[in-house]
């Protein structure tokens, strides 16, 4: 069972940078058992945004190898981050992020033109939902840090979020290693596309397709723990699954409505 802080203890604000004008969380629900090692926010100000970045770079860079341009050494920025909220779950005992979200809200996503996974699917039937729809990135947890109870704080950060600025849909890229050469990630999509599809009215087809036919062993796959949290919380995958070779990974945009997300953490949480 992944121990998650009380909703009632998270003390999250907006983020100053980008799209500061979204609500606060003003946390009501009943507490559940509470937690002493992580906390769950949004970044307050740009030296926290650069915790994330350094975190990022950290994972996507030193760890899967990825191709990064950007503006500071050791850092992951691109031209999303000064319109998105960052949240972040710190380790109390070393002071230290050991996860992070980024978060970009529909108002945001508006401003900029584009959400990001745009540049992997072509999200015209998504079109309706613009909207109320915010989109989720650059997810990542230190490699020390993932025993699941940091990932069980990113969600509960993210539904408080999400609920209290008012979003319906949440868009977002799952990403998984190639490092096989995509016979895992093929494995996960033929599990997800038994169970978890979304319907035809809300799929996605990616600009780089992978060639899943190709690469499917037959095997079973273990789920990464990010679509794990996606599936287990009523999210679907928008159809098959695009290459980056930036990161080198294989990306499902995966689709979560809030209702599926609500209910899942009334039935976790008691909420």
């Amino acid at each position: 069972m992944l121990e998650v802080s009380s909703p009632s203890s998270l003390q999250i604000s907006p983020a100053q940078s980008g799209p500061s004008q979204t609500r606060p969380i003003q946390s009501g629900a009943a507490p559940v058992r509470a937690a002493s090692r992580y906390h769950v926010s949004l970044a307050i100000d740009d030296s926290e945004i650069r915790e994330a970045q350094r975190l990022r770079h950290q994972v996507f860079v030193g760890e899967m190898g990825a191709r990064l341009t950007t503006v500071l050494p050791g850092h992951d920025i691109d031209l999303y981050d000064p319109f998105c909220d960052h949240l972040l779950v710190r380790d109390l005992n070393s002071g230290d992020v050991v996860g992070t979200y980024r978060i970009l809200p529909p108002d945001a996503a508006k401003r900029i033109g584009s959400y990001y996974s745009e540049q992997e699917f072509d999200f015209t039937r998504l079109h309706s939902l613009r909207p109320r729809m915010a989109e989720l990135g650059r997810s990542c947890v230190h490699r020390d840090h993932r025993s699941g109870g940091v990932i069980a704080r990113l969600w509960l950060g993210l539904a408080e979020y999400l609920t209290r600025n008012g979003c319906e849909y949440i868009v977002g890229c799952a990403s998984i290693g190639m490092a096989d050469g995509g016979q895992v990630a093929a494995s996960v999509y033929r599990q997800l596309s038994a169970s978890h599809l979304a319907p035809a009215e809300w799929r996605a087809t990616p600009r780089y397709r992978l060639p899943v036919e190709s690469l499917d062993d037959g095997q079973l796959a273990t789920l990464p723990p990010l679509i794990k949290g996606y599936t287990r919380s009523g999210g679907m995958v928008c159809g098959e699954p695009a290459w980056d070779p930036d990161f080198n990974t294989a990306d499902l945009l995966m689709l979560l409505p809030m209702a599926q997300l609500n209910r899942s953490y009334a039935r976790r949480f008691g909420a």
